[in-house]
């Protein structure tokens, strides 16, 4: 089982990295919750997030790590990315950043139920030179 959970969670990863996110919402259970450093909710709640981070920073995952026990699947990625499109009012700067992220998932009849994201977001934005408020 611990196979197929990684499986499902490379798919997501796959996904990801390629934008397709009618492919996301694929994987992921109907009454999936999502948490992350902008936001949490249902796929409703999170897609256009994912979508607004993909247009602004051209993000990438690469599995550094990935390690799972019965339905839970812990990731460690290299995150990478530039800023090319406008985020929250703020003009790309063409800079590039790179940092560490964790997600852990609850895989659930062969979908992600539950799915915990975790990155430096403040170093993300001083790599690439944008101030938030």
């Amino acid at each position: 089982m611990s196979d197929d959970n990684k499986r499902v969670v490379m798919d997501y990863v796959d996904a990801f990295n390629r934008g397709d996110m009618e492919a996301l919402r694929q994987l992921f259970t109907t009454d999936a919750l999502v948490y992350g450093v902008l936001g949490w909710g249902g796929l409703d709640k999170v897609v256009p997030i994912w979508e607004e981070i993909r247009a602004a920073f051209a993000i990438e995952l690469n599995v550094e790590a990935m390690i799972a026990e019965g339905d839970t699947v812990a990731v460690r990625y290299l995150e990478r990315g530039t800023s090319v499109g406008l985020f929250r009012g703020h003009q790309p700067t063409g800079r590039i950043f790179e940092v560490v992220a964790m997600e852990w998932f609850i895989i659930k009849d062969g979908k992600i139920h539950r799915r915990w994201g975790a990155r430096d977001n403040a170093s993300q934005f001083r790599q690439m030179g944008l101030l938030l408020e």
